[in-house]
């Protein structure tokens, strides 16, 4: 284990990452996988997170930002990036710099990749087009898609390398989501018909994120996006088990874990009220021990009022009080059972022995998605990576810092 002064840590397993995407390869067969590592791999390390994707199978990765992108270039990732959404005019030199595949979905947007290429001794840059089909946060209206597609095409420094739209509620098992799914797919469908009849069509489609991936199989196209599955995590209980019929009884595993030691520990009698607000009387008298993470690390105040419970000695305990910004303070019940010392090792999120919290408890007690949970683990908790041999370029299990 790596020496840190705090005691607390998200344990990041590489090679589970690895498994996760050979099984979703696996899944699509013939169509490319495109790891999605935006917002630093979904805060499990973009950069160990890629090369972990890229050593299970994945050819493309995916990035919202222009500096995520560069991050990975930076460190010798040499495959395509793909830049999930328009980038500021700004940004656009340095996207093309970084040789970086920009979406395009506005004339300003390809006005200005056409000044950048203009300016620069480059070869032709790939760009995808972008339409919104029905999520309706970013892409060209469909009525557009021929004329961006032809003033990409009018560039000879530009090549139109793909088409792609996102599917919004994918992850829905009702029929009105499986029904407006389809009918995304059909939108789709007549935009690259009119980008065919125009001579136009390009030779790269995608459309399906992980959800789409798993529940539409007719979605999976030329390539597919794959975010939160990479992670070990599906946005539904159903679609785990869709997952798991895809491939005959593959699953996914969580990537990040999330541990603690206790850092404290006191008995309190029975009627004591530990915490902020004083919110809740001791049932007995208890060993109460105190645990060096809180909201400021991506544990939500909330939490409390849900009965979320934390592991130690492989027992799930439940919180004594609200959480706290540094700190949560834990009700062990009476010694013996087993009994709870200084050092003890304390699970949030993850495995010990027989028992497990996962992200997605956490993410169902809070009203939210497990895609939150992990993204929202903040900054000061270090990222300690383990089973990484072969695939960090380190032999030994070790720290890669906040995330």
């Amino acid at each position: 284990m790596v020496d840190r002064l705090r005691p607390v840590w998200a344990e990041i397993d590489v090679d589970a990452a690895r498994r996760n995407a050979e099984i979703l390869k696996g899944m699509v067969g013939s169509s490319a996988l495109c790891a999605v590592v935006k917002a630093d791999g979904y805060g499990h390390g973009a950069v160990p997170m890629a090369r972990a994707a890229l050593a299970g199978g994945a050819e493309w990765l995916a990035v919202a930002l222009v500096e995520e992108g560069a991050l990975l270039r930076e460190v010798g990732i040499d495959v395509p990036i793909l830049l999930l959404s328009e980038p500021p005019v700004d940004a656009m030199e340095e996207a093309v710099a970084r040789r970086l595949v920009p979406t395009v979905y506005t004339h300003a947007g390809v006005q200005a990749l056409k000044r950048v290429v203009a300016a620069e001794d480059v070869s032709p840059v790939d760009v995808h087009l972008k339409v919104d089909t029905g999520m309706h946060r970013v892409g060209a209206d469909p009525a557009e898609a021929v004329s961006l597609a032809t003033a990409i095409a009018a560039d000879p420094r530009l090549r139109l390398g793909a088409l792609w739209t996102h599917l919004a509620v994918a992850d829905g098992s009702g029929p009105a989501d499986i029904e407006f799914t389809r009918t995304q797919l059909d939108r789709f469908g007549l935009v690259l018909d009119d980008l065919t009849t125009a001579a136009l069509r390009p030779p790269l489609i995608h459309v399906a994120n992980s959800a789409g991936s798993i529940a539409f199989p007719a979605a999976r196209l030329d390539m597919v996006r794959c975010g939160i599955a990479l992670y070990g995590l599906c946005p539904t209980p159903e679609l785990a088990t869709q997952l798991s019929q895809a491939t005959g009884g593959g699953r996914v595993e969580p990537v990040m874990s999330l541990r603690a030691e206790v850092s404290f520990v006191r008995w309190l009698d029975k009627g004591e009220r530990p915490s902020y607000g004083r919110r809740r009387p001791l049932a007995e008298r208890s060993i109460v021990a105190t645990v060096p993470i809180g909201y400021a690390d991506g544990m939500p105040r909330r939490l409390f009022d849900t009965g979320v419970e934390v592991l130690i000695g492989g027992v799930r305990r439940p919180l004594a009080g609200v959480v706290t910004m540094d700190h949560i303070l834990v009700d062990c019940g009476q010694a013996g059972v087993p009994p709870v010392t200084v050092g003890d090792e304390v699970v949030l999120i993850g495995r010990q022995g027989r028992e497990e919290i996962t992200a997605t408890e956490w993410a169902d007690r809070l009203g939210t998605i497990n895609y939150e949970v992990i993204c929202g683990i903040g900054p000061r908790v270090p990222r300690v990576l383990v089973n990484g041999d072969g695939l960090t370029g380190d032999s030994a299990d070790h720290e890669i810092g906040a995330a």
